[in-house]
């Protein structure tokens, strides 16, 4: 297994990532609000985290890996 650095800033934005896609996926499946506005909002959410995944995964798998791990 390859260990990577992160910063806080990358670990905040792919925490907020992971939110908005959790968040899109419970809208979609939620009753709270009607079909309409829960679709848009549902699809808006999930839309934006699985987007902005590829990016942020692409980044940090480029960085260099700090070496093996010892098993």
């Amino acid at each position: 297994m390859r260990e990577r650095s992160l910063t806080i800033p990358e670990i905040i934005l792919i925490g907020g990532t992971r939110g908005a896609l959790g968040a899109g996926i419970a809208l979609l499946l939620a009753d709270r609000l009607n079909l309409d506005q829960r679709r848009a909002v549902g699809w808006t959410l999930f839309l934006v985290g699985a987007v902005s995944t590829l990016p942020i995964a692409l980044n940090i798998l480029s960085k260099p890996s700090r070496g093996r791990l010892a098993q």
